[in-house]
C-alpha cells in the first residue's frame, strides 16, 4: 500500500477558521484511494523530528499572539525544515504559516517577528487593525498545466510583499495585499496562501495535486490518482463562483 507521511506543526496553536480540516480532507481523499495517510504532530513541547523523513509539512493560520509564541521554537527547526524543503518535501502553509516562512512579519504594534527566511517575501501588518483583507476570494492558478479557480476565505491584516512566484491571479477578493493582483506563493513543492475555510475542502484539485506530488516523489515515478466523485463539491464551487462574479 502507498503511504503518505505528514507532519502537522503547531496544530494546537495554528488552527484559525478550520485550518485543521485540511488534514482531514487530505486523509479522506487518500483513504478513498487506498493510500495510508499517517499524520504526526509537532508543537513547542515536542522533540525536534527528522523533517526530511516526511512527505508533507503543514502549518495552519494563527493570530499575532500565536505567531510570537511559536517563533522562537520555529527558529530551532529552521535547519531541519530547510534541508527537507531542498530535498523536495512538500510545504503547505496557511496565513500565519505562510508569513513565518518569509523574511519577517511586522505586526500592527511594530513588533518584528523573525521568519525562517526560506523565501524572499516579507509581511507588514496594517497599523490600523480595522483595515483587514476579509471575505471570500477566488484565485486563478495554473496547477500541473491546468488553469483552475481556487476558492477560499481570507482574513488578514498583514500585507505580504516581495512575492516572486505567486499562487495565482486574484479574480475576486484582495490577495497578498489590499486589492492586490496576486495571492499566495507557489513552487512545485510549496503552496502558501491566505485561504482559510478550510482550503482543501473547497478545492479538490489542489488536494490531489499535493497527494500526487508527494506519492510520485516517494515512489520515484509518475502517479495517476483514481478519480473521486466530486460532483457535490463542483456544484457548491460553481454556486459560489457565480455568486461572487455575476
Amino acid at each position: 500500500m502507498n503511504k503518505l507521511k505528514v507532519l502537522h506543526m503547531y496544530a494546537d496553536l495554528l488552527d484559525l477558521y478550520g485550518d485543521g480540516g485540511n488534514m482531514e480532507i487530505l486523509k479522506y481523499r487518500c483513504k478513498m484511494r487506498g493510500v495510508e495517510c499517517e499524520i504526526d504532530r509537532y508543537s513547542t513541547n515536542s522533540e525536534i523530528p527528522d523533517f526530511s523523513s516526511y512527505d508533507l509539512i503543514y502549518l495552519g493560520g494563527g493570530a499575532d499572539l500565536e505567531q510570537q509564541h511559536i517563533s522562537e521554537d520555529l527558529q530551532k527547526c529552521r535547519d531541519g525544515i530547510a534541508k527537507a524543503y531542498k530535498k523536495g518535501v512538500f510545504l503547505f502553509l496557511i496565513c500565519g504559516g505562510y508569513q513565518l516562512f518569509g523574511k519577517y512579519y511586522k505586526d500592527a504594534d511594530g513588533n518584528k517577528i523573525k521568519g525562517l527566511g526560506l523565501f524572499d517575501y516579507y509581511t507588514v501588518a496594517e497599523p490600523d487593525r480595522k483595515k483587514r483583507c476579509i471575505g471570500n476570494i477566488i484565485v486563478k492558478a495554473e496547477i500541473s498545466g491546468n488553469e483552475i479557480d481556487i476558492l477560499g476565505f481570507e482574513n488578514h491584516g498583514g500585507q505580504t510583499k516581495g512575492v516572486k512566484t505567486p499562487l495565482g491571479k486574484v479574480v475576486y477578493g484582495h490577495g497578498n495585499c489590499t486589492n492586490s493582483s496576486h495571492e499566495g506563493y507557489f513552487e512545485k513543492n510549496v503552496i502558501a496562501t491566505y485561504m482559510h475555510g478550510c482550503c482543501l475542502s473547497k478545492n479538490p484539485e489542489l488536494s490531489d495535486y499535493i497527494i500526487t506530488y508527494c506519492l510520485a516523489r516517494s515512489i520515484g515515478k509518475k502517479v495517476k490518482l483514481a478519480p473521486l466523485d466530486d460532483s457535490l463539491e463542483k456544484k457548491c464551487r460553481q454556486i459560489m463562483i457565480d455568486r461572487l462574479t455575476k
